[in-house]
């Protein structure tokens, strides 16, 4: 897991090539103006999903986890606590979905606040448990790049 400000982005585009085309994704788009939807970046190796949602309670963000891609979740307005876990003995709640590169996790993970302008990086060996609201639910607009890896 990485949780930065974009404006640091610098130190990270030399994790791989399509790492760096995602990050140049981030750095080109005003996201402000986007519509929510999915976006083709590089065919099935590099996608964004851009969304728009109020933040729910911590025990409704649900720890998750991908085989096959990488979260890059970039926050555009708002803030939001995201859970994390290292994948080490966890116990699956809702198996993995290969369509959808998905599995659901019954795991305990720590709160980090990210906010406007930042991103966090979840690596396949990351649960993650995005959109918990802070003290109350507040809207956020979000920006999920999939990498391939």
């Amino acid at each position: 897991m990485i949780i930065d400000s974009l404006d640091n982005v610098k130190h990270y585009r030399y994790l791989n090539d399509r790492i760096k085309k995602a990050f140049e994704f981030l750095e080109e788009i005003d996201f402000e103006t986007i519509e929510p939807g999915k976006y083709n970046v590089e065919g099935d190796e590099i996608f964004a999903i851009v969304s728009e949602y109020n933040t729910k309670k911590k025990e409704d963000a649900r720890p998750e986890a991908h085989e096959r891609y990488l979260d890059i979740q970039y926050i555009v307005k708002g803030s939001e606590y995201m859970g994390y876990a290292p994948l080490e003995d966890q116990d699956v709640s809702t198996p993995y979905d290969t369509e959808k590169d998905l599995v659901f996790y019954k795991a305990d993970v720590d709160y980090i606040k990210v906010s406007e302008g930042m991103f966090a990086v979840f690596f396949p060996t990351d649960i993650h448990a995005p959109g918990a609201e802070i003290e109350k639910s507040e809207p956020v607009k979000k920006v999920v790049v999939k990498v391939l890896v």
